[in-house]
């Protein structure tokens, strides 16, 4: 079994992973973690929680990150459902710094998103309902938590909303600050 790697073009360190599926009469198989294989595309982490989240129409979660010495790098899939799921950089010396990518992760496209340490995540979801699993390189610390705008104008993330619609959002993502407003990484 193998995985493919694809840099998305506006965020190149924010890589879209695919596993080989292997379907039959009875249904599919494929690996959703390899370390071994994962190490061979440029991915050599230790990951040391995982997270289960199940959200109804309409939920918008983030944009979450966490400050040093506790900023998570995070692998992102949806098991049930399908989601638009958005990386920010927020490291000031980046020659991305500001910019996002988004990608439709489904159970049916099983694509993985890979989203280094110093990146705010978030995710809309699409249709009746998600669940995501995302795997974390460093544990969840309330202490250097952080959440971005999700509508912050300076970011112009393109969510797929509908004409008119508004997210259902944690009383957290309300009172996310703005790029200019936050913490952010040096």
């Amino acid at each position: 079994m193998s995985f493919t790697r694809q840099s998305l073009p506006t965020l190149p360190e924010v890589w879209v992973i695919s596993p080989e599926v292997l379907p039959d009469a009875r249904g599919l198989f494929f690996e959703s973690w390899h370390a071994a294989k994962f190490a061979e595309l440029g991915l050599d982490v230790v990951f040391v929680q995982d997270n289960h989240s199940i959200s109804g129409a309409g939920v918008l979660r983030g944009l979450h990150y966490q400050l040093p010495p506790a900023a998570q790098g995070k692998l992102v899939r949806a098991v049930v459902g399908e989601i638009f799921d958005v990386a920010v950089d927020l490291r000031r010396s980046s020659a991305t710094f500001g910019r996002w990518a988004g990608r439709r992760l489904s159970a049916e496209n099983r694509e993985m998103l890979w989203i280094p340490p110093g990146f705010a995540h978030g995710f809309y979801v699409l249709g009746d309902g998600a669940e995501v699993v995302y795997k974390c390189t460093v544990d969840y610390s309330p202490e250097h938590d952080r959440t971005l705008r999700w509508n912050d104008p300076d970011l112009e993330i393109e969510w797929p909303l509908a004409a008119d619609a508004r997210p259902s959002l944690s009383d957290k993502d309300l009172g996310g600050a703005s790029l200019h407003a936050a913490e952010l990484f040096p």
